[in-house]
């Protein structure tokens, strides 16, 4: 072949192997800033639309209710009613019983389920959830904080603290979305939020082992052992009439719900067993005197709306640090929660939510809450089951919610003078029992062992140690498990897959064919600083390891290696470095480093770099399947250089053998 035929040869392999086109460096500091923070390009719908329609389709963008509104229907209106009405039934005596679980007065709670629905259903884009307290964030503000204030011998503070709290989780909340930020919350993996959610549930129930048993004096530490010892040390204060009485309303509650999942028809019945269990409850006592013998009652609950409480904010106070860090880490925990609960029940009516709006609704009515007597709130799965399971359009669901517990404020509060707080302590224990989901946990232990391993990490932490250790440990576990992907890749031997072009790993394959003479790696992710020594060294094990098997069995001697990079997305300085050290020993070795496959990263940093010359443009393959039939048709043709100091001699001769080999393919 001459001099021009070779050159036409070349221009050839350039085409099938191009370098991007460069790029100014503002806009790939645009672009990669714009993929980052608005990977779902929220603003598309705006382009070539004009001024005006900009500016609507913007502040629709921001508040969704302007968005749907307009086509609100009255037959839409039936379906919401229904759906608000039947939340709000469970919304009582659970905003009730969680404002207990917070150490806050029950009126708190109620509190919690008016302005907030308000709020989000202004601004959120979701369709079925619904709104109020959850478990999880009011133990955890009740752990945190009351390791600082007590909230039976100074309540006031304890409430400010609460308040305080409250605003910072929603102050962060909002940041997350408003910059973007959400990407923040996908650290929870979902291993994590199973077995932290298991453990805080169990906590739970051991809590209100203080209501079942009529225990006045109760720990404030929410580790088993703790709990288990204030149990067995008061076992003389035991109250008999309280313990039957929260069994017989526990049983209750299992069975409606047991009765709901096998008749799905019947949602409803489940939906309205705790409020009926409140209304029985405090009938009940109410007839037999029972708080005279042991059962206790939630007493006077204070008439009226939501009171302003900007003004008790405690952002003067000595425990403001504390008051932010509950508030930062209940925020995130509400925010995965809520959004988790979000997507899944708009996937059945198959739409989409905006996480980062979501972040900001969540943030927006939290420290609107704040500054009306709320703690913190989110959407809770049970009540959001009920909203979808009833039938609701709209967001609508939740004003008719709020307006239906604004007026139980104004004018029902006395009804609950009688409700006994073991009622209340049997409406947590059977919310809880739903939330340690075990099927789900053999699940990840058939699937992933080592998701199993974070899950129940988690789930040990929480229930022996303490909350924001259960969930230290499971974060430090998945971040881990982040750094091994990274540091230490996926490496392995391809082969030729039977009768086809495909090279696949052995190890999957086992009747691929390896190619006699030369050495196929496949690189299962980006080279960067933290995994290029690790490769380095992998590479040279499989080489050796090849090496040493061809002398066992007297095979073809080695001359080829052939480095799959389909799956290397991007390359630093050191992965650069890396391959340049690779080369050179190669050569050193009198093998031959080819490349298959590289992406546009990977051939602008080559370029940038000068190793693409020293490797040589003609050894840089668009296919494994071409480099290898190169390399197979050189082998059967003539001999590589065997000398280290022969290779730049012998570039031409090599480069004409090629450019015969790739016209053969």
């Amino acid at each position: 072949m001459g001099t021009g035929e070779n050159l036409e040869w070349e221009q050839r392999r350039r085409v099938e192997v191009e370098t991007p086109p460069a790029k100014p460096f503002y806009e790939v500091v645009k672009s990669t800033v714009k993929e980052t923070l608005f990977p779902d390009d929220p603003f598309r719908r705006l382009k070539r639309q004009p001024l005006r329609r900009k500016l609507v389709m913007g502040l629709q963008y921001f508040v969704p209710i302007l968005e749907w509104a307009p086509r609100y229907s009255l037959r839409s209106f039936r379906s919401d009613f229904v759906a608000g009405i039947t939340i709000a039934s469970l919304a009582v005596p659970q905003g009730i019983s969680y404002a207990g679980l917070a150490n806050l007065p029950p009126v708190i709670g109620l509190y919690s389920s008016f302005v907030p629905p308000l709020v989000y259903a202004v601004l959120g884009s979701s369709r079925d959830m619904a709104i109020g307290t959850v478990a999880v964030p009011s133990l955890l503000l009740a752990a945190m904080l009351g390791k600082e204030v007590n909230p039976k011998l100074n309540p006031n503070l304890y409430l400010h603290l609460v308040l305080t709290a409250t605003f910072f989780a929603g102050l962060f909340q909002a940041s997350l979305g408003i910059f973007r930020l959400g990407m923040i919350v996908d650290y929870l993996s979902h291993a994590t939020i199973l077995g932290f959610m298991g453990g805080a549930a169990t906590v739970v129930c051991l809590q209100q082992l203080k209501g079942i048993l009529g225990l006045v004096h109760f720990t404030h530490a929410t580790d088993f052992f703790s709990v288990l010892r204030s149990i067995l040390t008061q076992f003389h204060q035991w109250r008999w009439e309280s313990g039957v009485l929260g069994c017989c309303f526990l049983f209750f509650l299992l069975l409606t719900k047991y009765f709901s999942k096998k008749k799905a028809a019947f949602f409803w019945i489940n939906a309205m067993a705790p409020l009926t269990s409140v209304i029985l409850g405090s009938v009940l006592v109410y007839f037999t005197h029972a708080e005279k013998h042991g059962v206790q009652v939630i007493g006077e609950l204070k008439k009226g709306i939501n009171p302003a409480s900007a003004s008790e904010l405690a952002f003067g106070s000595p425990y403001i640090g504390t008051a932010i860090k509950a508030g930062v880490i209940t925020g995130v925990i509400a925010l995965a929660e809520g959004i988790a609960v979000g997507r899944s029940f708009a996937m059945f009516k198959n739409y989409h939510i905006d996480g980062n709006k979501e972040m900001i609704a969540f943030g927006i009515m939290n420290i609107a809450g704040s500054c009306t007597s709320c703690y913190l709130t989110t959407a809770p799965f049970s009540r959001t089951a009920v909203n979808f399971n009833a039938g609701c359009k709209t967001a609508v669901s939740n004003i008719v919610m709020a307006v239906t517990v604004m007026m139980t404020l104004l004018f029902l509060t006395p009804l609950f003078y009688y409700t006994p707080l073991v009622v209340l302590s049997s409406i947590i224990i059977s919310a809880m029992l739903g939330v340690i989901d075990y099927q789900a946990a053999i699940h990840l232990w058939k699937l992933d062992k080592f998701d199993f391993l974070v899950c129940i990490s988690a789930y040990i932490g929480v229930v022996f140690g303490s909350i924001e250790i259960g969930l230290v440990v499971a974060v430090a576990l998945s971040m881990l498990r982040v750094l091994l992907f990274v540091a230490r890749p996926k490496t392995m031997i391809l082969g030729n897959v039977l009768n086809s072009g495909t090279y696949r790993s052995v190890d999957q394959y086992p009747k691929a064919a390896t190619v006699p003479g030369i050495l196929i790696i496949h690189i299962g992710a980006p080279i960067y600083f933290a995994n290029a020594g690790y490769l380095r060294e992998r590479i040279f094990r499989w080489i050796d390891e090849e090496e040493e098997k061809i002398d066992n069995m007297s095979g073809t001697e080695l001359q080829y290696v052939v480095l799959d990079l389909s799956a290397v997305g991007n390359v630093d300085t050191s992965g650069i470095s890396m391959l340049d050290e690779v080369k050179k020993e190669l050569d050193l070795r009198n093998l031959k480093l080819v490349l298959a496959n590289p992406g546009g990263e990977m051939m602008k940093k080559l370029e940038k770099s000068m190793l693409m010359e020293s490797i040589g443009k003609e050894w840089i393959y668009l296919t494994v399947a071409e480099a290898v039939n190169t390399c197979n048709y050189i082998l059967h043709t003539c001999k590589p250089p065997k000398a280290a100091a022969t290779v730049a001699t012998t570039t031409t001769a090599t480069t004409e053998i090629a450019a015969a080999a790739y016209d053969n393919v």
